[in-house]
């Protein structure tokens, strides 16, 4: 049996930091082994394919860019606080942001990856929509909100993604979404 130097894990964050800044040309086995010190058979023990590995990478990208900040907007008692939480923590500007960017274009050619980003995206907005519900908006005007609130956030992220996020990001963003979601 071979020895195994590299764990699922570290193959599938630096796929994933890979194609945030590459897409899909980023996922290079061998360039991933050079970059964790390991022979590439070590991809090949943990990952039948490129595409099991890239299924792989989307989980991991649906867990923490979704589900963690859901854990966390929940941990606020009040739907107020909710929404402030899901400003700051969805606003803020991280270093992989151009996965999505990234994965929007391979899902092009893939209908399976596209039909995956679908269910994120309305996961997403039907969250949104449930804080919006308990903040007292009715469910036609919190779906609404949402789908805005959504489509403002990737806009957003599309300007700013090569630029620097200024200190009074989450004033600006506050301001612009009072414009449409009155809170």
């Amino acid at each position: 049996m071979p020895k195994i130097l590299a764990k699922k894990e570290d193959w599938i964050i630096q796929g994933y930091k890979l194609f945030s800044e590459n897409g899909i040309n980023g996922i290079v086995v061998e360039k991933m082994a050079l970059k964790l010190k390991i022979n590439k058979s070590s991809f090949y023990w943990h990952f039948k394919t490129k595409k099991d590995f890239l299924n792989e990478i989307i989980s991991y990208w649906a867990s923490t860019d979704t589900d963690r900040i859901i854990t966390m907007v929940e941990s606020k008692p009040l739907g107020k606080e909710k929404f402030n939480a899901l400003i700051e923590l969805a606003f803020k500007k991280e270093p992989y942001l151009d996965f999505i960017f990234f994965l929007k274009r391979y899902a092009l050619k893939d209908k399976t990856i596209q039909t995956l980003i679908d269910k994120i995206d309305s996961q997403r907005i039907d969250y949104t929509k449930s804080i919006l519900i308990e903040m007292g908006f009715s469910e036609n005007e919190a779906f609404i909100k949402s789908t805005l609130f959504y489509k403002y956030l990737i806009g957003y992220h599309e300007m700013i993604r090569y630029k620097k996020q200024s200190e009074n990001y989450i004033k600006e963003v506050k301001n612009e979404l009072n414009q449409f979601i009155k809170y």
